[in-house]
């Protein structure tokens, strides 16, 4: 009897219409594509979820988070002090590309006494769906240049998990400084593009 007991999918009310053995019910519910998205604004406490229509919205209504509608992207993060001011920064902006919205996440903190830049992007989407894409970030100036590719993470991992990763783009201390350019303000300025990649077929 227990074998044969089929349930709802707990994200029904979000529109799944999956009634699952109770076996593989967990399993199910991890990858729905109806589970709900929280917000990945890691700025400050927000406990909005749903859907990506309305994620999307709240990141731009909301914490009026820019957003790219090109695969090609470029844009500049003002660095400031983390010793003068806040220790902690982050921003994140939305890239529209292929019909998916992605987030680029932008991080400063300190570490000890070395303030510590880190950028990754990240698919509104499930974790299956990442390995459908390769991007890129650049950052430049002064003659100097520093790139980073990989796949995008999911926005189903925490921000804890994928700063912790370090699969990101890294600037570190003063070199900051030196990849600047030709500004009077302390920016890091990133060129980036994302693709589809390349499936073995």
């Amino acid at each position: 009897m227990a074998e044969s007991l089929e349930l709802h999918c707990e994200y029904e009310e979000f529109g799944c219409p999956e009634i699952i053995p109770y076996y593989t019910k967990l399993m199910h519910e991890d990858s729905c594509n109806f589970r709900p998205y929280s917000c990945p604004w890691s700025g400050c406490p927000c406990s909005a979820v749903g859907d990506i229509p309305l994620l999307v919205s709240h990141l731009t209504d909301y914490h009026k988070a820019v957003m790219f509608n090109s695969c090609n992207f470029k844009l500049g993060f003002l660095i400031g002090d983390l010793y003068k001011h806040q220790s902690y920064k982050c921003a994140v902006t939305i890239i529209n590309c292929f019909g998916k919205h992605f987030c680029l996440h932008f991080d400063a903190f300190l570490i000890g006494s070395t303030p510590v830049y880190m950028a990754f992007l990240s698919l509104i989407g499930n974790q299956a769906e990442t390995g459908n894409y390769s991007y890129s970030l650049e950052i430049g100036g002064n003659g100097r240049k520093l790139t980073f590719e990989g796949s995008p993470r999911s926005i189903r991992e925490s921000e804890r998990r994928s700063l912790e990763s370090a699969d990101s783009l890294i600037v570190l201390g003063s070199m900051a400084l030196s990849l600047g350019g030709e500004t009077r303000v302390p920016m890091l300025e990133f060129t980036g593009r994302i693709w589809k990649a390349q499936i073995p077929g």
